[in-house]
């Protein structure tokens, strides 16, 4: 399902305060197939810059439009939609598929997972289109793997922007796993009265 901005933006959820942008981390996306290096930062950007011409962008190898984007965000969030821009000529990729909470998937992973979510895409050179997630299954996301299996027949794929909207839940990430530690009962807080010397009475 996509959503086409047909309406003012500051009234709907498109508006940059549900924007994600701010709570990526960024030094730790990652992308396989990349022809540059590091060049899948360049697509992360605020929501008025998803159309800001730039030499930059994320582009496959020549012959292989495969492409496989690691983001994790610096606290869990909830994801309503997410948008694509790519490139012209038959780059832009043509389907989304989406993986939660994994991490190291490369392709034969990709591959062979029941994807989260999957999308047929448009060639959305405009910025104009989103799709919506099944949002129940998009809370406490720590982090999203994106697959983008196909291009519209170009040699390569290339991506101008992606942009996530939802709401972050302030919880960073790496506390995560010391509240749950310290929720765990410990028993050596928890002795009976048998254990400790105690007793009980029958009534």
């Amino acid at each position: 399902m996509s959503c086409t901005h047909d309406h003012d933006c500051e009234d709907h959820e498109c508006s940059s305060d549900w924007s994600l942008y701010k709570h990526i981390d960024l030094s730790k996306v990652t992308a396989l197939n990349e022809a540059v290096s590091g060049s899948v930062k360049s697509v992360f950007k605020a929501w008025e810059q998803r159309l800001q011409s730039s030499e930059e962008h994320l582009e496959s190898n020549e012959g292989d439009p495969e492409l496989l984007v690691f983001v994790p965000f610096t606290s869990d969030v909830k994801i309503k939609s997410i948008s694509v821009v790519g490139g012209p000529d038959g780059t832009s990729p043509s389907k989304l598929r989406v993986f939660l909470n994994r991490e190291g998937i490369d392709f034969s992973d990709a591959a062979s997972m029941q994807a989260v979510q999957e999308w047929e895409l448009a060639e959305n050179l405009q910025g104009v289109l989103e799709y919506q997630t099944k949002y129940s299954k998009f809370q406490s996301v720590g982090n999203i793997t994106l697959h983008f299996p196909e291009s519209f027949g170009g040699d390569t794929t290339q991506i101008r922007y992606i942009g996530f909207k939802g709401e972050a839940t302030n919880l960073k990430r790496d506390v995560v796993a010391t509240i749950v530690y310290e929720i765990r009962p410990n028993p050596s807080d928890h002795k009976t009265k048998a254990e400790t010397g105690g007793g009980f009475s029958q009534v």
